[in-house]
């Protein structure tokens, strides 16, 4: 099985790209380190691809050495976040946005026709999607668009299924520059063995751990103005 994997040089998809390969499948590994796709490229199975996921001519050009793909998880993400609010940096929202966001669709431009037919597109977003948190005005705003993306997506693809995924915090090099808590924080090994499970059974949503987001999905319920109070006093 053919699996391109993007964002592959650090954390979640690092771990995707190792694990895949040692199951025997042809991993396309893809990001803008060389350095670490040339260590990545050391296992057995595992090919690197290097593009910044910004740019489509670049994306495009570095997909033309591959014909098909079984699997395509667009994983390459970013997270900033919003320290005063009252004076908004738009520069920090679309550097966010830009990462997250528009270069999914660019991603889906060049590699979304070489997905087989029968195959599958997973996207990952972000447990924030479930409820506004503070700071996260660009990072939730970006993941929220990944969501509606890959649930309009799984509407109208026919001969590809989307799988959409909603990790909670995962420890790897981007969290490690949070300053504050991550409750219930999962290994970026952990991490991808959920996903691969879920993947692997072809779900349409996989999220973990369970017990932190199905709490998260329980306080979806709260009245806006309830939670909102909630949530400020998390901003203390």
């Amino acid at each position: 099985m053919n699996i391109l994997i993007t964002g592959a040089t650090s954390g979640i998809g690092e771990q995707l790209a190792i694990k895949y390969a040692r199951q025997g499948n042809t991993v396309i590994a893809c990001g803008r380190n060389l350095e670490k796709l040339a260590e990545l490229e050391k296992h057995t199975n595992i090919k690197a691809c290097q593009f910044d996921a910004t740019d489509l001519k670049d994306i495009k050009q570095a997909a033309l050495g591959f014909s098909a793909f079984d699997k395509v998880i667009l994983n390459a993400g970013n997270c900033e976040y919003v320290d005063d609010a009252r004076n908004f940096d738009s520069a920090l929202f679309e550097r966010v946005i830009s990462v997250d966001l528009l270069a999914m669709g660019y991603c889906l431009e060049a590699l979304l026709p070489k997905i087989s037919a029968g195959g599958q597109l997973v996207l990952v977003s972000s447990s924030v999607t479930y409820l506004p948190l503070p700071r996260s005005e660009a990072y939730g705003a970006s993941k929220a668009g990944v969501s509606y993306l890959a649930k309009s997506l799984a509407i109208d693809l026919n001969d590809v299924d989307v799988t959409l995924v909603h990790p909670g915090f995962v420890k790897t090099p981007l969290t490690d520059k949070n300053d504050f808590p991550m409750p219930m924080a999962v290994t970026a090994t952990e991490a991808a063995d959920y996903m691969i499970k879920g993947i692997n059974k072809r779900r349409k949503e996989v999220h973990f751990p369970y017990r932190f987001t199905l709490i998260l999905k329980a306080l979806r319920i709260l009245p806006l103005p309830l939670w909102l109070r909630l949530a400020k006093g998390l901003a203390r």
